[in-house]
Formats: C-alpha cells, sequence, structure tokens
C-alpha cells in the first residue's frame, strides 16, 4: 500500500478545451481565481507533492508550480498527461486530477493510497454511480501497456483501464465532489451557487 506521502499528484491541464471556447481551463476565472487555483488549495493540503500538465501557456502555470507538457503530439488527452508524468516523475505512485474539478474531496490522498495494494495498477475514483477515470492513482508499472496503447492509435481511457488491475475508490458519500466545468455557462453557474464560499 503506497503511503500518501510517497505518492506524487499531478494536476492534468493539458487539454484543448474546446467546449470552454479554447480558452485554456485551467486559467480560467471561477470566483476571482484560476480554476487551476481551487484544485490546488484542495490538494495543498493534502500532499506536498503536486506538479501541473500543461500543453501551452507554461510561464502561467509555472506561478502555480512545476510544468511538464505531453510528450506525444496532437493532444492524445490525459492519458498523454499521463504518459508525461510517468516519464518526467519517480515516484512509483502517481494521482492524477483534472484542473476543471474545484471541489475534489478533502481526503482524496489517504483514501485512493489506502485503497491500493501491492497488487493494484490503477485506483480510480468512483462518485457511486460512475466512476471518475481521470482522478485516478497509478503504479508505474503500467507504462509499457500505455505507452503500447498509445501506439496503437488508442485514446479512450477506460479500454486502458481495462487491461490493468483496476480497483475503484469509494467516493459515494461525497457525490458532488468531481462536478467538473466544460463550458462558460457551468463555469458562471457554479460561480453564482458558491460566491459566499
Amino acid at each position: 500500500m503506497p503511503l500518501p506521502e510517497q505518492t506524487s499528484w499531478v494536476i492534468l491541464a493539458g487539454g484543448q478545451a474546446s467546449r470552454m471556447g479554447g480558452n485554456d481551463k485551467g486559467l480560467v476565472s471561477l470566483n476571482n481565481r484560476t480554476m487551476i487555483e481551487h484544485v490546488i488549495d484542495i490538494l495543498a493540503a493534502q500532499t506536498s507533492h503536486i506538479t501541473i500538465n500543461a500543453n501551452r501557456n507554461h510561464n502561467k502555470y509555472q506561478a502555480f508550480g512545476t510544468v511538464f507538457g505531453d510528450q506525444i503530439k496532437d493532444y492524445p488527452g490525459p492519458l498523454g498527461g499521463m504518459h508525461a508524468a510517468l516519464h518526467t516523475l519517480d515516484n512509483d505512485w502517481i494521482g492524477f486530477v483534472p484542473c476543471d474539478c474545484p471541489q475534489l474531496p478533502s481526503d482524496l490522498v489517504e483514501r485512493m493510497s489506502q485503497a491500493c495494494d501491492e497488487t493494484t495498477d490503477i485506483a480510480v475514483a468512483h462518485d457511486g454511480e460512475h466512476i471518475q477515470p481521470v482522478v485516478t492513482l497509478l503504479h508505474r508499472r503500467i507504462l509499457p501497456k500505455l505507452e503500447a496503447f498509445l501506439a496503437n492509435g488508442d485514446r479512450k481511457i477506460i479500454l486502458l483501464y481495462r487491461q490493468c488491475n483496476m480497483i475503484t475508490v469509494d467516493f459515494s458519500d461525497q457525490p458532488n465532489a468531481f462536478v467538473n466545468l466544460n463550458t462558460p455557462e457551468e463555469l458562471q453557474q457554479f460561480g453564482k451557487q458558491h460566491e459566499s464560499n
């Protein structure tokens, strides 16, 4: 079982954000702060090992921490960020969260870590109804499978997970923790609902 302090966590901000009008999702404003700052606040209370995967605006993201880009071109999606992290970071266990989930669980790192054992390849958060495939903790032993998967042109994240020893981690007590904001409308509505927070 990985100890929480032995895990490294990556905020995935490398997507094209086409539904956000092409604006860089991690840098859009939510209640006068960038979206990634909301995510960092939640993670920083749980771990000191936080890096950012981004494919543009590196200079802006560097204000918030260490940044690395995908090694595979043409935006392969979250798997591109996971691939880059496994090549960039030394930890055996690396966790991932998206940059557009501003109310992630406050016990995410501990709960994900405790769910794993030495046979676990990937732990994926489950909100009680659906898995959250981008909120995940994985062991670096999956790298050969991931590289073969990407080389084959595959991009669908859950297909890779099915090739691995995947477990789900129950967060059904916090079903709203994985709200992700994909459009300007969702962002505005969420911001209004949480103005007082």
